[in-house]
């Protein structure tokens, strides 16, 4: 069962202008390494998900994807944050899972650098959303699901496949709250 939650920091009005405090982070990006401000998706629902390149989950990059693809023109963003915190298994520098993920799966959401998602090195939004959850990823491809408002956060397991009805329902009742 999913881990519902409300984000208990203070957020922004809501407009299209304001950043909720979840989304004000930046990180690196994947392909090039540049800084990116996580606040570009204010106003998006937003599936974040620890990948990896070698792990038995790994064939849910078909599967983000397509539900990208899919719902994308509606206001979904799939953000990907490639983690070597389980099993060693996304041991590659930026350009090899960038390579790996666009050659191998067609991967066009966003994807970050390399980071921890668990432990006392955390990325900042992984932080914030175990402290909002609850639910610290137990393996690769953990998901939390943001609101567009940035207020409400579900955390899925690594055993949620991207096509999961219960997952895609959330996704679509999330796009349709405007």
């Amino acid at each position: 069962m999913p881990a519902l939650c409300l984000a208990a920091e203070p957020v922004p009005a809501a407009n299209s202008a304001a950043c909720p405090v979840l989304l004000n982070k930046t990180f690196p990006r994947l392909q090039d390494e540049k800084p990116q401000s996580l606040c570009q998706y204010a106003g998006k629902v937003v599936l974040v998900v620890n990948t990896a390149s070698y792990c038995g989950f790994t064939p849910q990059f078909k599967g983000l994807e397509a539900l990208y693809a899919k719902y994308k023109d509606q206001g979904l963003v799939v953000l990907g944050f490639p983690s070597n915190d389980f099993g060693n298994q996304d041991p590659g520098n930026a350009k090899q899972i960038a390579d790996f993920c666009e050659n191998t799966y067609g991967v066009k959401f966003p994807m970050f650098g390399k980071s921890h998602v668990r432990g006392d090195e955390v990325n900042p939004l992984h932080a914030s959303l175990i402290k909002l959850t609850g639910t610290t990823p137990k393996w690769n491809f953990y998901k939390y699901l943001i609101t567009r408002d940035g207020r409400t956060v579900t955390a899925y397991s690594s055993m949620t496949a991207p096509d999961d009805r219960d997952l895609v329902a959330e996704v679509e009742k999330s796009l349709a709250a405007k």
